[in-house]
């Protein structure tokens, strides 16, 4: 299990007064994804125009390059602005199998000053069932003390 406070201050450690949203992802990323073994996949999808995602950095095999609000555990995450916790994804409607291996999601809207939308973090697990709203809260701070004033 992951220990959130020290995850959490490493991050604003490595972060620590920088406000280059791409910048902030790749390091998110980054120490999210090496933190537990449950994380297949870990990234972000931008939000680059209206109703749509594009890839931003990640951590993993390849993912997809363009999401429609309208698709998808990521589109679902950004068209409600509400986190997604998915135990089976193939029981979500509409999945979008970026990869065949991944069995459970965890995407989490990331929101800059004023509660705009900036994108989506994604996580993918090739366990079922491997996240837990613990994950999901615990994520969500770290989301908003990073990019909350942005």
């Amino acid at each position: 299990m992951i220990d959130y406070p020290a995850l959490a201050a490493s991050i604003v450690s490595l972060t620590h007064g920088e406000t280059d949203k791409v910048a902030l992802m790749a390091t998110l990323a980054c120490e999210i994804h090496h933190a537990d073994d449950r994380f297949d996949w870990t990234g972000f999808y931008r939000v680059t125009g209206p109703e749509l995602l594009k890839i931003g950095p990640y951590q993993g095999g390849h993912g997809c390059l363009v999401i429609p609000f309208a698709r998808g555990v990521c589109g679902a995450a950004a068209r409600t602005g509400q986190t997604q916790l998915v135990p089976d994804v193939d029981a979500f409607p509409g999945h979008i199998a970026c990869a065949s291996s991944t069995r459970s999601e965890l995407v989490i809207p990331v929101f800059g000053a004023n509660r705009r939308l900036i994108g989506v973090l994604d996580i993918d697990s090739d366990l079922p069932d491997a996240f837990t709203a613990a994950d999901s809260t615990a994520l969500e701070g770290i989301l908003h003390d990073v990019f909350g004033t942005l």
